[in-house]
Order: C-alpha cells, then sequence, then structure tokens
C-alpha cells in the first residue's frame, strides 16, 4: 500500500492508483472533463491539475500515480487558478449560446466553470466554421467540441467501428469523421454511444419532436404510439421518479394529455418477433440448412449496421424478421388500419426508443409499403423528456391510464428485450414450445443474462444440442465475427445488441455524466417479467389473436410480407 496526505487526509491505496482515484476513495472530487476510467485516461483537457509539494509543475490527476509520502493539494491557489485558465481557453473555441443546447444543466464544462465562478471569457473566441449535416439521425456540432477525445476512445474500444478520428495539428487539431469526407458516408452504426460519452452538446440526436407534435395538431391524422420496453427502466430518471414510479401507464398518461389518439407497448411486437425469429431458426435447424448458420437476431439496428458495414459476408445469416419497431409500424398500418376502417396513410406511427439508429432504421426503403413506412417518427428517451416537459406535464403528479387494444402489452419474454440476453432467452422459451409442446421453466435459460460482453452457452432442446452466443457492445461483436470468420468459435444461434448491456443502455437513454447506467436499469425489466403472470411470447392472447385473425401462422405468406424485411435492400454509407 501506499501512503500520501491528499487536502489533509491521511490516504492508503494500492501501488499505481492514481491521484484522481486515491483523491475520489477519500471523498474528495477533482473535477475532470476527457477522462473516462480505464478508456480515456490522456490528460488533454488539463482540468484535473493539482498541486504537489515538492514539484514545481502541476500534474494532471488522472494520470500520475501517488507516491509514498506524497503531499497532494487538490485546490490550491496555484491549481485552481491554472484550472480557470484552462478552462476560460477551451470556453474560448467552444459555443456558449447554452440556453438553446440539449446539454443545458447536464453539460461537464458548464458545471465546471460555474463551479470555478468563471463570468467571462477574457480571450478572443475562434470557433470554427465546419457545419455538419442535420438531417442524419446523429449531428455533430463542431463549435461545440473541446477536443476531449472521448468519442474517438468510445467508438475504438468499447464500439470497434472507428469512425472518429484527430485531424489537423497544432492549434487546428480536432476530431472529425475518419476515411471519408461527411459522416453520412461513413460506416457509423448510429450506435449513439459517443453521444452518451460526449462532456458537452457537441454530439447529439436529430430533434424530431417538432414533427410530433404538428402530427398532433393536424385533424385529419390519427397518431399511435409505442413504447419500447428499455424506455420504462429510465424515462422517469430525469423527473426524480423510481422506476417503479415511472410506469408505462403513467407514461401513457402524459402521452394522452399531449393528444396521442392510440398508446401501445412494443412488447406486443417483441413477442410478435419472437414468434417469426424463432420459426425461422427452427425451419432452418429442422431443414439442415447449416450455412445460414449462425442466425443472427436482427432486432438492433446499430448491430445490422455494423455488420452490413464491416463485416458485409454475414448479411445473408441476418434473421430476415424486422425489428419489433418496424413490426408494429406495419401491423398498425395494416392490421390496426382495417380494424379501425381507415385509410393507413392516416395513421401516424411514432416510437419512444433507447435508439438513435432506430431513427435511420424506419426510413430504410425496405421499411414501407405501397410509399407507406411502416414507422413514420422515432424519438429517443431524450426527446420524450423533452417533449414532456415542453407541454408543462408534471410527470409525477399525473394519474395512471391504461394502455390501447388491441395491442395493450406483451408478455415478460418481450419485455427483457431491453437487457442483453434478453431476446435470447425469450426465443428459447417459445422455441422450446414450439419443438416440445410443453413450456419449459421460464427461467430454464437464465444462464445467457448478465453483464459480460460475450457469453456463450451450450443447451438441450429435446435432443437437439444448441451453441449459442450473447454479445453487447460492438467491439465485441467485431471479435465475435473475426472468430467466425477464422474458424475459431461455432455458434448455432447468436444474439447481439449494439450498445454495452443492450437497449437499457442504449445512445438515446437519459446522460448520466461517468456513470453507465445499463446494470441499473436491466433488473427492472427481469423484476418485471418475474412478476408477470404471462411469461412466454406465444401464449400472448393478443399474439394468438393476430395470428388466427389476419397473419395465419408464423412464416406465411402474409407474415412474410408484413414481418419480414431484405437486408440487402440497403446500404450503409455511399
Amino acid at each position: 500500500m501506499v501512503n500520501c496526505i491528499i487536502d489533509g487526509k491521511q490516504v492508503s491505496v494500492p501501488e499505481r492508483t492514481t491521484i484522481l482515484q486515491a483523491a475520489l476513495d477519500a471523498g474528495i472530487r477533482i473535477p475532470t472533463l476527457c477522462f473516462l476510467k480505464d478508456i480515456n485516461e490522456i490528460a488533454a483537457c488539463r482540468i484535473c491539475v493539482v498541486e504537489v509539494e515538492g514539484y514545481e509543475r502541476l500534474l494532471t490527476a488522472c494520470n500520475n500515480t501517488v507516491a509514498e509520502g506524497m503531499v497532494v493539494h487538490t485546490n490550491s491557489r496555484k491549481a485552481r487558478a491554472a484550472r480557470k485558465i484552462n478552462v476560460e481557453l477551451i470556453l474560448s473555441q467552444h459555443n456558449t449560446n447554452c440556453a438553446i443546447c440539449v446539454r443545458s444543466g447536464n453539460c461537464m464544462l458548464q458545471t465546471v466553470a460555474n463551479d470555478l465562478n468563471i463570468m467571462e471569457v477574457p480571450f478572443e473566441k475562434q470557433l470554427p466554421q465546419e457545419k455538419g449535416s442535420k438531417t442524419f439521425p446523429l449531428i455533430r456540432d463542431y463549435d461545440k467540441c473541446i477536443k476531449c477525445m472521448r468519442c474517438i476512445q468510445v467508438c475504438d474500444h468499447i464500439q470497434g467501428s472507428n469512425i472518429w478520428d484527430v485531424v489537423n495539428t497544432g492549434s487546428k487539431t480536432t476530431v472529425d469523421v475518419r476515411d471519408v469526407y461527411r459522416l453520412e458516408n461513413s460506416k457509423c452504426a448510429l450506435c449513439g454511444q459517443c453521444i452518451t460519452h460526449c462532456p458537452v452538446g457537441a454530439l447529439r440526436e436529430r430533434d424530431d419532436t417538432d414533427r410530433v407534435l404538428d402530427a398532433l395538431e393536424d385533424p385529419d391524422k390519427i397518431v399511435v404510439a409505442q413504447i419500447a420496453p428499455a424506455i420504462r427502466t429510465a424515462w422517469g430518471e430525469a423527473f426524480g421518479l423510481s422506476p417503479e414510479r415511472a410506469s408505462m401507464k403513467r407514461l401513457a398518461s402524459a402521452l394522452k394529455l399531449m393528444g396521442f389518439d392510440y398508446v401501445f407497448d412494443t412488447d406486443f411486437s417483441a413477442d410478435l418477433t419472437i414468434m417469426e425469429e424463432a420459426s425461422e431458426f427452427l425451419h432452418i435447424i429442422k431443414n439442415g440448412d447449416r450455412e445460414r448458420l449462425p442466425l443472427f437476431t436482427s432486432c438492433c439496428p446499430g448491430w445490422v449496421r455494423y455488420l452490413k458495414g464491416h463485416f458485409p459476408e454475414y448479411t445473408a445469416q441476418l434473421s430476415s424478421a424486422k425489428s419489433p419497431q418496424q413490426m408494429f409500424g406495419a401491423v398498425t398500418k395494416s392490421y390496426f388500419a382495417e380494424r379501425l376502417g381507415v385509410d393507413p396513410a392516416r395513421l401516424v406511427c411514432v416510437s419512444f426508443m433507447p435508439c438513435v439508429a432506430k431513427k435511420a432504421e424506419c426510413e430504410y426503403p425496405t421499411m414501407q409499403r405501397a410509399g407507406i413506412r411502416d414507422v413514420d417518427i422515432v424519438l429517443t428517451t431524450r426527446e420524450l423528456n423533452r417533449l414532456i416537459r415542453s407541454e408543462h406535464i408534471v410527470a409525477a403528479e399525473i394519474p395512471e391510464a391504461e394502455l390501447d387494444s388491441p395491442f395493450p402489452n406483451g408478455s415478460g419474454a418481450g419485455n427483457i428485450f431491453g437487457a442483453t440476453g434478453g431476446v435470447m432467452e425469450a426465443a428459447l422459451r417459445s422455441a422450446h414450445y414450439f419443438v416440445t409442446g410443453e413450456n419449459p421453466d421460464p427461467d430454464a435459460f437464465r444462464e445467457v443474462r448478465g453483464m459480460d460482453g460475450w457469453r456463450e452457452a451450450e443447451l438441450t432442446i429435446d435432443g437437439i444440442p444448441l451453441r449459442i452466443a450473447v454479445v453487447s457492445g460492438l467491439a465485441n461483436a467485431g471479435k465475435l465475427l473475426s472468430y467466425l470468420r477464422q474458424g475459431r468459435v461455432h455458434y448455432d444461434f447468436v444474439e447481439v445488441m449494439a450498445c454495452p448491456g443492450g437497449c437499457v443502455g442504449g445512445g438515446g437513454q437519459p446522460i448520466h455524466p461517468q456513470q453507465e447506467m445499463a446494470a441499473d436499469r436491466a433488473p427492472v425489466l427481469y423484476a418485471q417479467d418475474s412478476a408477470d403472470a404471462l411469461r412466454f411470447s406465444h401464449e400472448n392472447p393478443a399474439i394468438r389473436e393476430i395470428y388466427r385473425d389476419y397473419l395465419g401462422e408464423p412464416l406465411s405468406e402474409r407474415a412474410e410480407e408484413l414481418l419480414h424485411t431484405d437486408h440487402f435492400g440497403w446500404e450503409v454509407g455511399i
């Protein structure tokens, strides 16, 4: 152990502990901007400088380790003055029009500047003039970038996509897209992890809330909402609501107050996805079509974009099943429109998703019929929260409201889609029933749960041996695909989620600086599944009804037309 003194406190920590971590262990917070533990420890921002007795120069706390007998002053006059100048220099190259920034009130730079009592910037403003696309789902505001490099490190090391890079030299050094001139021309998966790890508002999703408000005010439109499973774990965070208080019914109430005509649960179409995807997998197994194995899940559009961009030779092995979002849109514009007796063109399907890539998915040419999109507008959880605020709804005070028929809810199996391993577990529950005619114990496949980025399991269903894998985080997906390419691993069925931890950690979820929330949100879904009387997709009465009255059976001609897609029908970048 190493003994040192930090701000007058005697501290004992293991060798090679950074000053930053040692201070944190002692309950002393040193401000940072660029720091991400184990990912970005490069001291680019110089905000964490501290004074160490015996050293003339200030040391950066994030990448200097403590030494025996070291005496550290984290907020001395010298350290504070240098920190203030460093922040002022950053502000001189940053658009400080905070009132119209999506990160206002949740911006690390704003917090540090306020804590340092900075009232003005004594340096000349030098803002970059480059402009990015305002129509692409992921928007980069060049004049807000503070060159912390966090987006580069997260994209390279956590997501393995290598989209961002350092460009130019000297005072013109900045961050921009790699290899191509425009982000929309890149192989970006649109996972949104660069957004959730940006300390400021330099990266954000395209805001589509005005499009929703326009639809709500159009008397000729029937506006339908669908709410993804992961939304219920996080939407209340911005309002200080517990997961229990931030219920689906309370959110449904908020949406109905806004003027939505119908509010449905995407858990229903998650169950629909299981019916189709599990049937597709068993069809491949029974027909001995080994060339299509492993079958990859296709629920996550970020994963699908990544595979098509980086490992296109595996595109044919993606399940042809649409994602739950798109299945819901397809049945809304067909089955539901017919039940209402209205022209599908009058329906506006709005999805509330924890995801940025969903915005791109709904715009693919393969996600429409007769020129009518399955899903019209996608809002992230963050946009949903801004919408609630813009309507002056006090979330904590509104009563609950029932969701609407014919898609009022789904099963517990559909609910766990929001956590890594949830799709696989739900699919195995129903696959077991399809093969044996009997339900397994609902928790029989719980070994696929967990937060590890790459998990494997060997299972047997009615004598059929299955080797499966569950992956979250695109760097892990890339490693798995590389191993498959080399023949080092073999699987029958693989679930992949682009975001670490699955949709609960999605790129459209609320941002908590320096906190990874997936592990805290996932148990909410599993608890709801455990408490649900309905835990199998194939037992959902609404699912049985739609197959009986409209679709026929899984993989039927109508099911193929509405619920399946051609992954070769669009490209990533150009």
